[in-house]
């Protein structure tokens, strides 16, 4: 069992926002922030309001658990076209890339002038280099979002209470 960091949504706020600065601090330019749902939506939110851009989503799913990975699989499409965009893809974290990846080879066939990515915590062992993070961890991030999910699944490990 991995060990666990739990983000407040105070922490997260800040969190998102210095992303948004990370990213408005590096001078590029960008016409469509791509959330992935579910953790990436809060997170992408911010980081279009604060760069004025337009938002849109792609549900992506990749775990079954607690450290419990499974084959990326899309399961939703964009509503914008992004052929010839400039594409900030946006999620809360990377853990081994895998699905990072995958996301990536699914919209690079629509053919955007360029694809970017941006997460909130990146974990030292991933393939995947995201061009924007705030923050390197080897801990199971808990989100403010999925306290509940978390306690559920620790408990039916076995692992008790949730602190």
């Amino acid at each position: 069992m991995p060990s666990f960091r739990y983000i407040s949504w105070s922490e997260y706020g800040d969190l998102a926002e210095a992303l948004a600065k990370r990213i408005s601090a590096a001078g590029k330019k960008y016409d469509l922030v791509v959330g992935l749902a579910r953790g990436g939506i809060p997170v992408s939110m911010v980081v279009s309001d604060r760069l004025g851009l337009r938002v849109d989503f792609l549900k992506v799913k990749s775990y079954r658990g607690i450290a419990k990975r499974a084959s990326p699989k899309i399961s939703s499409t964009l509503t914008e076209d992004i052929r010839g965009a400039r594409v900030l893809v946006v999620d809360d974290l990377v853990d081994e890339g895998d699905t990072l990846a995958s996301v990536l080879r699914h919209l690079s066939k629509s053919e955007p002038r360029t694809l970017e990515t941006a997460v909130i915590f990146k974990k030292p062992w991933s393939k995947t280099e995201p061009n924007f993070f705030i923050e390197t961890t080897d801990k199971w991030i808990v989100f403010p979002f999925e306290l509940n999910e978390v306690k559920t699944l620790r408990k039916a490990r076995g692992r008790g209470k949730v602190s």
